[in-house]
């Protein structure tokens, strides 16, 4: 397995472990709001039970966004080498390791740091479009593209 198929895999394990994670708070307070609601009575009750809703309305649209980026994250194939940066792209600028994939935490794999943006990030914008040995200025700061898989 490439690196670009581990660094994958490892979103898309993250982003399914965030979903399910989201939706075991979702029925927890599901079962806790129906529990409740047989031993309560009262304005007291009613506050926590609309409470408890709104905390279920916020995690579900972070199922929902969770879901769009693993949608998002399936559209790119590991296996693809190319030659210009683009969505999917491993690359290193100067001595920063890149992928360009979803905006999510920085990533160890095989002893490298590497930091995974999105290709909406300003940094990824500069890059897409460039191949191997061009170099790039971003926020006054020349970055050359020493590796491109």
């Amino acid at each position: 397995m490439n690196i670009k198929e581990k660094l994958l895999q490892t979103h898309l394990e993250i982003i399914t472990d965030k979903i399910d994670a989201f939706q075991d708070m979702i029925s927890q307070m599901a079962s806790d709001a129906q529990n409740d609601a047989k031993s309560s009575a009262g304005d007291k009750h009613e506050t926590a039970l609309s409470m408890m809703h709104l905390e279920q309305e916020k995690l579900s649209k972070k199922v929902a966004e969770a879901i769009e980026t693993r949608a998002y994250l399936s559209k790119i194939d590991g296996s693809r080498i190319s030659d210009t940066v683009g969505l999917g792209s491993f690359l290193r600028i100067n001595s920063i390791y890149l992928y360009i994939s979803a905006a999510l935490p920085k990533l160890v794999i095989d002893d490298m740091s590497i930091l995974c943006i999105s290709a909406d990030a300003p940094l990824a914008v500069a890059l897409i479009g460039k191949k191997l040995n061009d170099t790039i200025v971003f926020n006054g700061s020349e970055f050359l593209i020493n590796h491109l898989e």
